[in-house]
């Protein structure tokens, strides 16, 4: 009697109980079934069927069952079994046998395996024959293999050849993450992404490929999508890619990430990405972590991570550790550290570096460091030299520089050339830079450019004291902005813009501000106001505060005010200030009042 047969026959009656535990989980269903399809496969391949060894060998094989797998394969190879014969070569190469590789490679793939067509493009570009990879690649790229194309992409991307761009896209169009990835940052390259100008439709087809690879996984793509991102406005999405890349283990990425956040305010959750990339050799986010540790005022540790990212090779680490050390008053260290800073082309440690010598007092040594750093790019290194020159005499030199700086942007550096231009009667160029210095922030320039309109504007008619007047001109919106800017004698002349339009209110408001900051013809602006006001105490002491700072006609002003008061004494005091202060009007008029008091304090 078959037992087994029986033994089958009770289970499926439910006669014998089946153990609790012992039905096979999906796992070991898919074992069995793989196991039963290799047992076929097996019998089949006993039989001689071909394909059946081939299969089972290519089986083995990804399982790295190399001494089952090659037997297999051989028989299939033998009755000419392309698939067979290409994986014969992978079996070899992994056991070290390139050259008998290759022969079954080209075996396979002459019979038209475009797999073996690649593996033999491979192998021939190794050995350094580059035109027998090319063809074999080309064979394997036309087929349609994306591993095919993107091999001869990169071979030919190698050589320079324009052809590169089709073989690579292809690759990218199959799927192939990388392929996808160096096809954006050609376009990249080529389109200049960080170029405003560049075309719509390149920018948009660049920012595609990185979405394409990023979704495959490639963490650079997504790093760079990510910065396209953030630099469109898309935060939030900018923040999601680069946590997909941070997280994948792109340091820069997480670095990115972590300015993200402090920009976000969020500074705890910046530190700890930023700790992230810096342990990873970042050197960017370890001089992030310097400047926030220096915020808080923990200076080793600011300079721990600054001279970390120094090993890291940011000279960025050098040039911080010289702004620590010259906040702390260190300057020889300070200077150390520009000069390494400085010698490795950090332009603006140059810069540094030359305003540390020239505070110093060495002008010789500094010149130099302001020249390379200008050269560089630096726009403050411009400006300094500008002053450098101008400071010496050498106004056309100066203005060169200071010429450079502002078509950099600088404002004070236009404002330089604005007040050149003007000296020189040149209007029109002097407004353009003027411009150019107020809307940059120059406070001096905005009030340069407003009495530049100023002047240029016709009179208007007088209005009585009280009678607001609405409409503003531009000059005086120059002059208000250079005013809020703290600018006293734009401050006054807001003051007796608004006088002139009847509002007594904003100009005694601008007039205090002026006097409080120490302007002397704000105190007396703000005397005449109170003055007129019926407010003569209150008058007499902002005069006093004018004239004590040299204002002659303060000094006048209160010599006539004592005079009235029968204060002879007092105000022949103060006539003699107006003599001496002046201007010759003023003192001619002291004179006299000084000399009638005489008269009649001697009657």
């Amino acid at each position: 009697m078959d037992v087994m047969g029986d033994k089958a026959t009770l289970f499926g009656t439910g006669r014998f109980v089946q153990p609790v535990g012992t039905e096979p989980t999906r796992d070991e269903m898919v074992d069995m079934g793989e196991a039963a399809e290799e047992t076929r496969l097996a019998l089949a391949a006993q039989s001689g069927d071909a394909e059946a060894a081939s299969v089972l060998g290519a089986i083995l094989l990804r399982r790295g069952d190399l001494d089952g797998a090659e037997p297999q394969l051989r028989a299939a190879t033998a009755a000419g079994d392309r698939a067979a014969a290409n994986n014969l070569g992978v079996l070899l190469h992994q056991r070290g046998y390139a050259e008998e590789a290759a022969g079954w490679w080209r075996i396979a793939a002459v019979a038209g395996s475009a797999a073996a067509a690649h593996a033999l493009g491979r192998h021939h570009r190794e050995r350094g024959d580059e035109p027998a990879a090319e063809y074999w690649l080309r064979q394997s790229a036309e087929q349609g293999h994306v591993l095919g194309a993107y091999a001869l992409a990169d071979l030919l991307e190698h050589r320079g050849d324009v052809g590169a761009e089709h073989w690579m896209r292809a690759a990218a169009e199959r799927g192939h993450r990388e392929a996808a990835y160096r096809l954006a940052r050609a376009l990249d390259r080529t389109t200049g992404h960080e170029d405003e100008t560049a075309p719509d439709n390149a920018v948009v087809e660049a920012e595609q490929w990185y979405r394409q690879a990023a979704a495959r996984g490639h963490q650079r793509a997504a790093l760079h999508l990510g910065a396209i991102l953030e630099k469109r406005g898309d935060l939030r999405e900018a923040g999601r890619w680069y946590l997909t890349s941070a997280k994948d283990g792109e340091p820069q990425a997480a670095c990115a990430l972590g300015f993200l956040l402090r920009d976000a305010g969020d500074t705890e959750s910046a530190a700890v990405w930023w700790l992230r990339a810096a342990q990873e050799g970042d050197g960017n986010a370890a001089n992030a972590l310097g400047a926030l540790h220096a915020e808080r005022g923990e200076t080793q540790t600011a300079e721990r991570w600054y001279r970390a990212a120094l090993d890291a090779g940011d000279d960025n680490g050098a040039y911080n550790l010289g702004l620590l050390c010259a906040e702390q008053g260190r300057t020889a260290q300070a200077e150390q550290w520009y000069r390494r800073a400085a010698y490795a082309g950090h332009r603006e440690a140059a810069n540094a570096l030359a305003i540390l010598l020239l505070q110093g007092g060495d002008t010789t040594g500094a010149e130099p460091w302001f020249s390379k750093a200008a050269e560089a790019g630096s726009v403050d290194a411009a400006f300094n030299l500008g002053i450098l020159y101008a400071g010496r005499g050498a106004e056309a030199e100066g203005l060169r520089w200071y010429e450079r700086a502002a078509a950099a942007g600088h404002a004070e550096a236009a404002l330089q050339v604005g007040i050149a231009r003007l000296r020189e009667g040149d209007e029109p160029e002097a407004e353009r830079h003027l411009r150019c210095a107020a809307g940059g922030g120059s406070a001096e320039g905005a009030y340069r450019l407003a009495a530049l309109l100023d002047a240029r504007r016709p009179p208007e008619p007088a209005h009585e004291l009280g009678e607001t007047v609405q409409e503003k001109t531009e000059c005086e919106e120059w002059y208000e902005r250079a005013a809020s800017q703290g600018h006293r004698r734009a401050q006054v002349r807001v003051g007796m813009l608004a006088a002139a339009r009847g509002d007594v209110v904003e100009a005694a408001r601008w007039y205090r501000t002026a006097a409080e900051a120490g302007s002397r013809n704000g105190a007396f602006n703000l005397g005449l106001l109170l003055a007129r006001e019926g407010s003569e105490p209150e008058a007499a002491v902002w005069w006093t505060r004018a004239a004590d700072a040299g204002h002659g006609r303060a000094a006048l002003r209160l010599a006539l005010v004592y005079a009235r008061r029968g204060e002879l004494a007092e105000g022949q005091k103060w006539a003699d200030r107006a003599v001496a202060l002046g201007p010759a009007e003023v003192a001619e008029r002291a004179g006299r009042l000084r000399d009638a008091l005489r008269e009649e304090l001697t009657a």
